[in-house]
This record gives C-alpha cells, sequence and structure tokens, in this order.
C-alpha cells in the first residue's frame, strides 16, 4: 500500500524556522502534485503550498515569502522549508499526493498521519 510518512515537525520560537520532510513509499509509479495543508484547532484545513509535477509552486498569501515548497523525484519526496515562524503558524502540517500506481491507472491521492508544528510567542 502506498504510504506517506511526515517527519521534522516540532516546537520552535517565533522567528525561527522548520523543515518539514514527507516521503512516498510503497506501490508507486509516478507522482503528479504535491502539497502541504494545515489544520489548527477549531479550524477547517487549508492549502498552504502546493506543487505540480512539472509546474510552479502555488503558496498561501499568509505563508508567501517565508515558505518554500520542494521535491526530490528520486526520493519520492516533498519538503516544506518553513522561515519566520509566526504563533499563527501553529498546526497540524498534513502531506498530500496524488500518485499513480501503475502505467495507464489514473491517479489516486493519498494523505499523511500529520505532524504537530507548534510556534511559541
Amino acid at each position: 500500500q502506498v504510504q506517506l510518512v511526515e517527519s521534522g515537525g516540532g516546537l520552535v520560537q517565533a522567528g525561527g524556522s522548520l523543515r518539514l520532510s514527507c516521503a512516498a513509499s510503497g506501490s508507486i509509479f509516478s507522482i503528479g502534485a504535491m502539497a502541504w495543508y494545515r489544520q489548527a484547532p477549531g479550524e477547517q484545513r487549508e492549502l498552504v503550498a502546493a506543487l505540480p509535477s512539472g509546474g510552479s509552486a502555488n503558496y498561501a498569501d499568509s505563508v508567501k515569502g517565508r515558505f518554500t515548497i520542494s521535491r526530490d523525484n528520486a526520493k519520492n519526496t516533498v519538503y516544506l522549508q518553513m522561515n519566520s515562524l509566526k504563533a499563527e503558524d501553529t498546526a497540524v502540517y498534513y502531506c498530500n499526493a496524488d500518485i499513480h500506481v501503475a502505467r495507464f491507472v489514473r491517479s489516486a491521492n493519498y494523505w499523511g498521519q500529520g505532524t504537530q508544528v507548534t510556534v511559541s510567542s
């Protein structure tokens, strides 16, 4: 089965940095778009950053200039570099990816389990 595993979350002070990683494993033929979402308590899950397989990155207005999404296709991994962190960035961050498990088969969407990011003020 396909699995997305996140790492890099934790506690950091305001103004600090964290780098999240998400590695896909299992039966994978290819990966399309990859993205990061986040969800704070009592709030809806929101898109933070997305990176199509052959396109440019897209960012939520609240993180533009501070966060950077990137991917390493050879490692089936997507990253989220978070700089100048603010208290309002505190949330559970989720990895998301469109994955093709075989040639000529349409992709399915997968989610990671989420990793907690807490920014102290």
